[in-house]
């Protein structure tokens, strides 16, 4: 009987995983695209980044961890890249491909999945202050590279408050209900 109970209660996780992964994988996917600079339809080392953020999950959801499974799966593909970004320095022609691997990270953590700056830097093991600089960076290299290669006033020279860099209403995820 108990082994019985032990086979539905695996195959109800595996269910429930599946679910979640049918769910999700197509924002995760695009995470993973933006953070090494892919294309949309050549993303090997993306696929290769999720495949393994969500096995990583799948095994933490089966231990019994009760942590919400997308932002585990993240997080996750989020310290992976970090550790293999020395792979994605050079752009592959994707959107972000201008950007060096720390400020897309922080770009697309920030501005497109709204990971708020405090919990951006307790994963990445950085300042607050650095997160924001960052940012600010990224995105002043991003306006500028929309324009021309000629910023406007304040793009690159003046400061941006971190708040104002995220809540700038521009960037691909603000307001998830919108993606």
């Amino acid at each position: 009987m108990e082994k019985h109970r032990g086979r539905s209660e695996h195959a109800a996780r595996a269910q429930e995983f599946d679910a979640f992964v049918a769910g999700a994988a197509g924002r995760l996917l695009h995470v993973a695209t933006l953070l090494t600079a892919e294309t949309r339809t050549r993303n090997p080392y993306a696929h290769a980044l999720l495949t393994a953020a969500l096995a990583h999950t799948y095994a933490v959801r089966a231990r019994g961890g009760d942590e919400d499974p997308y932002a585990l799966t993240r997080d996750d593909l989020a310290l992976r890249f970090a550790r293999t970004a020395w792979r994605h320095r050079a752009g592959r022609g994707g959107v972000l491909g201008a950007l060096t691997p720390r400020e897309r990270l922080v770009l697309v953590l920030r501005l497109y999945e709204g990971v708020p700056e405090e919990q951006t830097a307790a994963l990445l093991g950085l300042p607050e202050a650095r997160i924001r600089a960052v940012c600010a960076r990224a995105v002043a290299r991003m306006r500028a590279g929309t324009t021309g290669g000629a910023a406007g006033p304040g793009a690159a020279g003046g400061r941006t408050t971190g708040s104002g860099a995220a809540g700038a209403g521009a960037g691909p995820g603000r307001g998830k209900a919108a993606a």
